[in-house]
């Protein structure tokens, strides 16, 4: 037995997985799914059966070809960046799905580097999360603060990530 002191750094959530598998052909639109390693939400998805495209827009499903799988393309937006993503998988195999949650916080300052102060549900402050880059959402903010109104953010999470996603006005402070 040795001795020496054994440091552990973890940067994990308790084995908390950040996505979980479910089958491509049960994917529907708005909901969500990874692709190219980006949690997205689904736009719209197509069947192709054999060499015929059809869009889904309802749920349905269709009879693989002779030729093979029936295949989904998805078309989906990054529900960070908002990019545009696309991919093809058969409908029989597994897709990762993001957890997505989404949570209010009350807005309590805005520092001069972009960083606001939230109050969570439990009373303690969370200062690290940054302005959101959407002009529109960005100029509600920064505006209904510095007219005195209380606001409450909604903060989008997914895959180790965050960001204001909304904004509420709950009144003068």
């Amino acid at each position: 037995m040795s001795d020496e002191e054994h440091h552990f750094e973890s940067k994990a959530d308790a084995g908390a997985s950040k996505t979980y598998p479910q089958q491509a052909g049960t994917i529907r639109k708005n909901g969500h799914i990874v692709i190219k390693g980006r949690p997205c939400k689904v736009c719209s998805r197509f069947v192709s059966v054999e060499f015929f495209l059809m869009q889904v827009v309802e749920v349905s499903t269709s009879k693989t070809g002779k030729h093979g799988h029936a295949k989904c393309h998805f078309v989906a937006i990054d529900i960070f960046t908002a990019k545009k993503l696309e991919d093809i998988v058969p409908s029989s195999h597994n897709c990762d799905v993001p957890h997505v949650n989404r949570t209010d916080y009350q807005l309590i300052d805005i520092s001069e580097d972009g960083f606001v102060s939230l109050l969570t549900e439990n009373g303690n402050t969370k200062d690290d999360l940054k302005l959101p880059t959407d002009e529109s959402l960005l100029s509600q903010i920064k505006d209904g603060f510095a007219e005195g109104k209380d606001l409450v953010v909604s903060v989008m999470s997914a895959m180790g990530e965050e960001q204001i996603c909304a904004i509420k006005d709950i009144g003068p402070k």
